[in-house]
């Protein structure tokens, strides 16, 4: 287990045979992370920010965990220990269930989960899909709690049955895209058109009450819909997006700083230098220096 200020697996066991395990990586390099998984557990990964990769048979397989997405995971006939890769500036959350105990939960409803069939019991199961911002909100919760100590496991636990709960929900009737907090639908893709246009305008990016009237909600509603779907404020969002597409661009050794100052929309080059280092611990220069 790797625990220090910037880089990160927690493991939490929320009963017998159910965990959830949360990855973070805010160093400027790829950080791999190790556990151990017997075959009779259901891996489910949710990518809150960033991308990150599954590594199996030493480098001979690889399935991707992209942003926004997420993946699930179950092999009777072999264990599948987790060998994962995450990105700088990403967040992972796993959670890990027996068969047995995830039978508990789902046992009148297991002909709606293709797993849970019995012609599927014995049989390796893979499935991903983008993740709706019902369960995005409650992933950035479990990821950003601020409660006494005392309390941590009883909350992230029913956090992590009410993510359960959305991810499997099969309700022909609903709507597994509106969001609990907004009002409807409508709402949710406003805020989606908000994200959006503060990336394609990043570098003259409209005012809060701009954007607002753009999107055609209130002010109120874009930010606490904004921070509620993805987990920060309008403005701390832009910020890590300029600064994470800063990095690529030196990247690509085609722009220098001054050049990329520019296009990521800072007044000046020592604003960008500033906020880059407070991110990442280094400035540009010293960073191109070491790709």
């Amino acid at each position: 287990m790797k625990n220090n200020d910037k880089s990160f697996m927690k493991v939490t066991e929320i009963e017998d045979g159910f965990f959830i395990l949360k990855f973070q990586n805010n160093l400027k390099t790829k950080q791999t992370f190790i556990k151990e998984v017997s075959n009779n557990y259901i891996q489910l990964f949710f990518s809150i920010k960033g991308n990150g990769k599954l590594v199996f048979n030493n480098g001979r397989y690889t399935i991707d965990i992209l942003e926004s997405k997420s993946l699930v995971l179950f092999n009777p006939q072999q264990n599948l220990p987790i060998n994962l890769e995450i990105d700088p500036t990403s967040k992972i959350i796993t959670v890990l269930i027996t068969i047995k105990k995830f039978h508990s939960f789902f046992s009148e409803f297991s002909k709606y989960i293709t797993f849970l069939g019995e012609d599927n019991q014995t049989k390796k199961y893979y499935s991903a899909k983008d993740l709706s911002p019902s369960e995005m909100i409650v992933l950035n919760q479990i990821f950003k709690y601020n409660l006494h100590a005392s309390l941590e496991k009883l909350y992230t636990k029913g956090k992590v049955y009410e993510l359960l709960s959305l991810y499997f929900n099969f309700s022909e009737g609903d709507d597994k895209d509106k969001c609990p907090f907004l009002e409807d639908e409508d709402n949710v893709e406003k805020i989606k058109k908000a994200k959006e246009i503060v990336i394609d305008r990043m570098a003259e990016p409209p005012s809060l009450q701009e954007l607002a009237n753009e999107i055609g909600l209130s002010l109120k509603k874009l930010k606490d819909g904004f921070k509620q779907i993805y987990g920060e404020t309008v403005f701390n969002f832009l910020l890590d997006y300029k600064l994470d597409y800063s990095r690529k661009l030196l990247e690509t050794k085609k722009y220098n700083v001054s050049e990329i100052s520019s296009i990521i929309g800072y007044s000046t080059s020592s604003h960008f230098i500033a906020a880059f280092k407070k991110k990442f611990g280094t400035t540009p220069k010293k960073y191109l220096g070491k790709i």
